[in-house]
């Protein structure tokens, strides 16, 4: 009873006093019935301290607070400490210290623990910590589920946290109060410019998000390695959005990984943190924790680290030993040493480091022998040799890499550049590096090696190391005679390449300009056979090229494919501003008396080998890139397309003409010359996230009007007057490009994502009614015509950027067809057997069919109509042949009205015509009648006179004169009357008679 009534909490709390009176009050052997009244009274008394935890109140006007007691579980027991006065709102702690809120003092870190004093830091991914939450929203603002079936969520991986890989929007959220302002820091790695990822803060002062609110989304940089973001925050309560979204979830997308955060401003933090696995802390009032030295490990809290047994065991720096394994040949890898003063070299073996296997037992593999030495390797052209290195040559010299360095001779300038193809050691302007997401093991070793004929991956630590190689170029510099041409290169860089993988390795190469994020350019997956790619440079800027190569993208602890290799045997850049020249090329000389320095060319001239002046290209001829001197650097612009005035690319002017035999159609093209745009049908992705495909269209018109696509996605670091000027990475201009956009609808974000873009059609090929040019096929069984009056006009596109899938670039067919029903706009089509545009992933093919495709009218497209005389006049009008498949040209011409005779008069005309003809008919007949008769009656005569003597007396005349006794045989001849039939019968012979002798008479 005595120690009871006299003990103290190491609080300061003691008994309450009734039990303080019981024990004083009760005897000794009648404690326990005295006593047990007592305790029915406070068995929900508070005894402890770990029955409860201490909470500062809100500061009041006064900048005062009070310190309360909180049950761990309310309501579950009373007779807490009375509330005291708390510190001042303003106090905090120093790093390495925590406020012990019984005392209210600071108080040092224990060892295997840590403090920031008045920030929090969240370094430890193993589960989600107490205050993070994440919240996903769909199209329709539901839970979205991935592949897996599991939420889509922020995932704790140990060392990082990992974002969601699906289409869902997905928000990280942490509310903190402040004393004080502070700030906010993480760290990120943002490797997949097809992901949104956001960063808000929403403070106490704020009602609610509102539009305003939306606004102050902050877009955060894309960035393939970790990067650092710090934020100020404001006093009071501060809630944290992490915010990511896939742009387009038709592919597993690269997530969003954060770690690191801190905050700072919280004034006190009321416990220490333990030191995570791996690392420790050995002495008290530590702000940190250290890693593990290699071969030790250390458990949760730890202040110091334990040893491996080295014989049997290794360890990275982490939470446990684990047993060596016997080495094989995935531990060591072949590199070539550097060239000795001989000029020799050889080949060697060396173990992967950190050496973790175990030479000497049962099924282990011992390092192999080294190669014979062996004479180095030629130097790279532009370099001579300088035993046992190569050097570059100086400047305004050249040289092949094997003969020593020369001027170049009068009339020509050096070639500048890097050609790399001999791989002895890693070129001074390149670096290679090894980097993991989750741990830094492989910080400090190789991600290539070199390897004579070509560099090769580096062996890393694990399978999903990122072995990274880079070359950084300063700027480009064009060949004096071409340094005032306006181009659209500056440079260009080619390498080529293969990949041998068992797994699901990728490739990546990487350019980033200064200021501006990575841009992914080019991705192989899985085994390539040996190639070549080639980028263009279109901007004059500092740039670093990096090629990554990845094994697999999942970790683990067994090395399983360390074989997979990614080769690399030549890379060339040309026109680098640092680089050394292998040859020289013709220049133009000076126009001055004795001048051998290289001019600079116009624009559109080449250079004459001959006089080594500039000539001017012929007309509608364009300049080549890389051409040679000569005229043959002048390349003829495609039909139907003219040259700018810098004869730097051809275009269409808008102006079409097609013969077909004796028929000439004349088109205007005039009213499509603006750039349109087409998007097709609403596609949706497994999760149900819709999007399109927009297609930007420019037909023709003046230089420089082209279509534009841009990406709205991770543009942070591109200035609004950038972004004005189209200087953004992913800003396209050609005379068709594509992006993919998603509506804002169901997104959650402020505006539509576009994204994507790529360029189609950054050359202009020709204009033609054939099917086929330059290799390029119109394929006009997509577009069935049901008309052919008018033939089809083919625009004819290629792009110059080679892809994986189409190793001579994309391209690009615009068909135009004639259709008087649509408006001068028209409409514009995509094949409805491929939505897509494109049928095999490398042609896109376009139907525009307006009424501004038709030809202009001529006097062909109209004829005359003639009406009908009345009133003694005609109408004559003239109407468009129908169906009309023409605009404007000609007009019609106006209607006509002439002086015309009506039909009466010709009746009346051709009346008095056969009149005139009758009567002249009947009088012919009665002359020829009466003619006859007189015939008749002399050779009646005859017949009875040569009956009466019985023969014919020859006469004189068978004819009888005209008048003479005419009186007297009219007197002698007598007729009798004869029969109707002797009559004819008589008729038609004397008509026989009568003409025959007739004719005898005649002739």
């Amino acid at each position: 009873r005595k120690e009871f009534t006299q003990m103290t909490h190491p609080s300061g709390w003691r008994p309450p006093p009734l039990i303080m009176t019981c024990l004083q009050t009760c005897h000794w052997s009648m404690l326990a019935p005295c006593l047990a009244p007592c305790m029915i009274s406070y068995a929900d008394v508070c005894f402890w301290q770990t029955d409860y935890y201490y909470e500062y109140t809100e500061c009041d006007s006064t900048g005062s607070r009070w310190r309360v007691a909180i049950p761990q579980t309310p309501g579950t027991c009373s007779g807490l400490p009375e509330p005291v006065h708390g510190t001042e709102c303003t106090f905090s702690c120093k790093a390495g210290e925590f406020l012990e809120m019984s005392a209210q003092q600071c108080t040092q870190c224990a060892a295997g623990s840590y403090s920031l004093g008045s920030g929090i830091r969240f370094d430890q991914w193993d589960s989600m910590p107490v205050g993070f939450s994440s919240m996903a929203t769909s199209m329709e603002n539901d839970p979205h589920r991935d592949e897996s079936g599991g939420i889509s969520a922020w995932l704790p991986q140990g060392n990082y946290l990992e974002s969601n890989r699906d289409e869902c929007t997905v928000s990280l959220i942490y509310a903190v109060h402040l004393k004080k302002q502070g700030y906010v820091s993480f760290d990120y790695q943002y490797p997949d410019n097809n992901l949104e990822f956001e960063f808000f803060i929403q403070n106490d002062q704020c009602q609610e998000m509102d539009q305003s609110a939306e606004n102050k989304w902050l877009k955060l940089t894309h960035h393939g390695e970790w990067a650092t973001h710090t934020v100020n925050l404001k006093s009071g309560t501060n809630i944290l959005y992490w915010r990511t979204g896939s742009v387009l979830g038709t592919k597993m997308v690269k997530p969003v990984l954060l770690k690191n955060i801190q905050i700072e401003g919280v004034a006190y933090t009321s416990e220490c943190f333990p030191c995570k696995p791996g690392t420790f802390s050995r002495v008290p009032g530590s702000s940190t924790c250290e890693p593990c030295p290699r071969d030790t490990f250390s458990d949760h809290g730890a202040s110091s680290c334990t040893p491996c047994n080295i014989a049997t065991q290794y360890s990275k720096g982490s939470a446990a030993c684990k047993e060596r394994p016997p080495c094989s040949k995935k531990d060591y890898f072949q590199i070539h040493t550097p060239c000795d003063p001989d000029g020799k070299t050889q080949i060697m073996h060396k173990w992967i480091e950190p050496k973790i296997c175990l030479e000497g037992v049962p099924g282990a593999e011992t390092l192999p022998q080294s190669g014979e030495r062996e004479p180095c390797p030629q130097c790279n052209p532009g370099f001579y040799n300088d035993t046992p290195t190569c050097s570059p040559c100086p400047p305004e010299t050249y040289s092949d890499g094997i003969k020593p360095c020369e001027r170049c001779p009068a009339g020509t300038e050096p070639i500048l550049g890097y050609e790399y193809k001999w791989w002895n050691v890693l070129p001074s302007n390149m670096k290679t590096s090894c980097f993991n997401v989750g741990n830094s093991k492989c910080d400090r070793m190789k991600g290539w090696e070199v390897a004579r004929d070509h560099i090769h991956s580096g062996a890393g630590s694990s399978d999903n190391d990122y072995l990274i190689l880079n070359i950084h170029v300063p700027g480009f510099k064009l060949p004096t005679s071409v340094s005032s041409q306006s181009l659209t290169e500056f440079g260009r860089i080619t390498f080529e390449f293969e990949t041998m993988c068992t797994a699901d390795c990728e490739f990546y190469f990487m350019m980033v300009r200064k200021s501006l994020c990575d841009v992914f350019v080019f991705t192989m997956q899985k085994t390539n056979k040996r190639q070549t790619y080639t980028h263009v440079m279109t901007k004059n800027a500092s740039v670093s090229y990096t090629w990554t190569f990845q094994r697999t993208n999942q970790p683990s602890a067994v090395r399983r494919y360390v074989n997979d290799v990614a080769k690399i045997y030549s890379i060339t850049v040309t026109n680098a501003l640092d680089g050394v020249s292998s040859g020289c090329q013709a220049c133009a000389l000076s126009t001055l008396p004795s001048s051998s320095a290289c001019v600079p060319c116009p624009p559109g001239h080449y250079i004459d080998t001959h006089s080594s002046k500039c000539v001017e290209c012929p007309p509608n001829t364009y300049l080549a890139p890389h051409s040679a001197a000569g005229p043959d650097a002048c390349q003829p612009c495609g039909p139907s397309s003219k040259s700018d005035k810098d004869h730097r690319q051809c275009y269409s002017d808008c102006q079409f003409t097609h013969t077909d035999g004796n028929v000439t159609l004349t088109f205007n093209f005039s009213l499509l010359e603006s750039a349109v745009s087409l998007m097709n049908s609403p596609k949706f992705t497994s999760k149900g996230t819709k999007y399109f495909h927009v297609f930007n269209i420019s037909l023709c018109g003046e230089q420089g009007r082209l279509a534009m696509c841009t990406d709205n996605v991770t543009d942070l670091s591109v200035s609004n007057s950038g972004r004005e000027n189209d200087e953004g990475p992913s800003a396209v201009k050609s005379f068709i490009c594509q992006s993919t956009i998603i509506p804002a609808s169901g997104r959650g974000f402020h505006t539509a994502l576009s994204s994507q873009s790529i360029n189609l059609a950054d050359t202009f090929l020709g204009a033609t009614v054939d099917d086929s040019l330059a290799g390029i096929k119109a394929s006009p069984e997509l577009f069935p015509q049901t008309s052919k009056k008018v033939p089809d006009i083919n625009f004819f596109y290629r792009s110059l950027e080679a892809t994986s899938s189409c190793e001579s670039g994309r391209s690009a067919v615009v068909t135009l067809r004639c259709n008087p029903d649509k408006s001068a706009n028209g409409q514009l089509l995509v094949p409805s057997l491929c939505s897509e545009g494109t049928c095999d992933g490398c042609t896109f093919h376009f139907l525009w069919e307006s009424s501004g495709a038709c030809p202009i009218c001529t006097e062909r497209d109209y004829h005359l109509i003639e009406g009908v005389c009345k009133g003694g006049h005609q109408d004559m009008l003239y109407v468009w042949t129908e169906p009309k498949q023409c605009i404007g040209g000609v007009a019609l011409p106006e209607k006509k009205t002439l002086p015309c005779e009506g039909m009466e008069y010709w009746i009346r005309f051709g009346a008095g015509i056969g009149t005139f003809t009758a009567v002249l008919l009947i009088s012919l007949t009665c002359y020829f009648w009466k003619k006859n008769k007189r015939l008749e009656y002399k050779y009646s005569r005859l017949v009875m006179s040569a009956n009466k003597e019985c023969e014919m007396p020859a006469a004189d005349s068978c004819a009888v004169m005209e008048g003479e006794n005419e009186g007297e045989m009219d007197d002698d001849v007598v007729y009798s009357k004869p029969s109707l039939f002797r009559k004819l019968k008589a008729i038609a012979s004397k008509v026989r008679v009568s003409f025959t002798i007739t004719n005898r008479i005649l002739m």
